[in-house]
């Protein structure tokens, strides 16, 4: 019996993927383990030239593990740059996110012949989701379903729409027999996520607050937690509707990228601060309690000292829960590549630090706003919880994984 190993790197799409790639290999006989692997498969990320780094380590780590295994390359960097990936001596199969669902019969056809190495098709020629059921990735106690792929939006700085193409959708009526089959089987939480799933249902004539007014109505769901929305992605009745009902969890990841106008329209995100402001008070002023998070990039090229003050007085201002703090990474096939005036390291990283010296006086003001009031939790291991609006906690007492309780922070 061969045996297979995974390395997923990046978001959540990626570890859905590999866990639909692992039950596929299964399937063929194959045995998945951590160690000592014939066939090593490395999922990839792109998203940053720091992504594409830690890429090349793993493909490098997995070679030096077996000299004599296959080295399988997947992913957003393997569907971006396939080029790069070939000059590594180490690479033995290319398979970009296009080929994806053949990868089984790929590898095989590879073991016995030793032919074509590079499977890259073009992206944005992917009509609908590969392996037409819906992908569900179990977190602890937490499932979370994967409903859209791709991204329509083509923000300057991302290479994202490149590595997963334009918008497809699971149907509407998919997710909703997904849901009441997990609701069955005792799940409390439900997170719903997608490379960009403010857009869900753009391609098959539905949306978002579509499918949540019909999802929040099956019994034994308690909590849908989103991922991350893209701000005017967010409309009149998919804000009403996350702001008044309870089941929808308080927790809105929503990003902003840089709080200085100037360089929001540098990077083609079609809002300004002031927008982003007022979303996050009318969410704040219905429930209060909300976790709110942000991406920030830092060192966009031509962000000048008087941009980073904005963006610091802004991001001091805005009741945010936490933020994900990025350094600009020039993405070749970008427009934000070709434009010139590029920050030093040097000044992203004293950058960098003083934005995680902020997130971390942020986080603490969200705790402290919290102590002492109840909040619903999902106990997601024994004595460990984690609320409704995204806070850890430990406390003992708690043995029924998967239980929902009330509990005082």
């Amino acid at each position: 019996m061969r045996k297979v190993s995974f390395f997923t790197l990046g978001c959540r799409s990626n570890y859905f993927d590999t866990e639909l790639i692992a039950e596929q290999f299964r399937q063929m006989g194959y045995s998945v383990v951590d160690e000592d692997a014939d066939i090593h498969i490395i999922n990839t990320c792109t998203v940053t030239s720091g992504a594409d780094r830690s890429s090349r380590q793993a493909i490098y780590r997995a070679k030096r593990k077996n000299p004599s295994s296959v080295v399988v390359v997947t992913g957003c960097y393997a569907q971006v740059s396939p080029k790069e990936l070939l000059k590594l001596r180490e690479v033995d199969l290319i398979v970009g996110n296009t080929h994806k669902g053949e990868i089984v019969k790929l590898v095989e056809e590879f073991l016995e012949e030793r032919g074509e190495k590079v499977h890259v098709g073009n992206i944005f020629r992917e009509s609908h989701m590969k392996n037409f059921r819906l992908l569900t990735y179990f977190e602890k106690t937490r499932p979370f379903l994967k409903i859209q792929e791709g991204c329509n939006k083509f923000c300057s700085f991302c290479i994202i729409p490149f590595a997963r193409g334009k918008v497809r959708s699971v149907p509407k009526e998919q997710v909703l027999k997904e849901v009441s089959l997990l609701a069955q089987r005792g799940f409390k939480e439900i997170v719903l996520t997608g490379t960009q799933l403010t857009q869900y249902g753009w391609d098959i004539k539905t949306n978002l607050y579509e499918l949540l007014k019909e999802l929040l109505k099956i019994k034994g769901v308690e909590i849908v937690r989103l991922s991350s929305l893209y701000p005017l992605e967010i409309d009149k009745n998919l804000l009403e509707l996350i702001t008044s009902e309870e089941k929808v969890a308080p927790h809105f990841h929503i990003s902003l990228q840089s709080a200085s106008n100037r360089v929001l329209k540098l990077m083609e995100r079609g809002y300004k601060v002031e927008d982003y402001v007022r979303l996050v008070d009318r969410i704040m002023g219905r429930r209060p309690l909300s976790a709110i998070g942000t991406d920030i990039i830092v060192g966009f090229p031509t962000e000048g000292e008087e941009d980073f003050k904005l963006c610091l007085g802004f991001l001091e201002e805005l009741p945010i829960a936490y933020m994900h703090i990025f350094p600009y990474s020039d993405r070749e096939g970008t427009k934000a590549y070709k434009i010139e005036g590029k920050i030093s390291e040097n000044i992203k990283k004293e950058r960098m630090e003083i934005l995680k010296e902020l997130d971390r006086r942020k986080r603490n003001e969200f705790l402290k706003k919290n102590r002492g009031k109840e909040l619903r939790a999902i106990v997601i291991e024994e004595n460990k919880l984690l609320t409704e609006n995204y806070i850890s906690l430990e406390r003992e007492g708690y043995s029924s994984v998967g239980e929902l309780v009330r509990i005082e922070v």
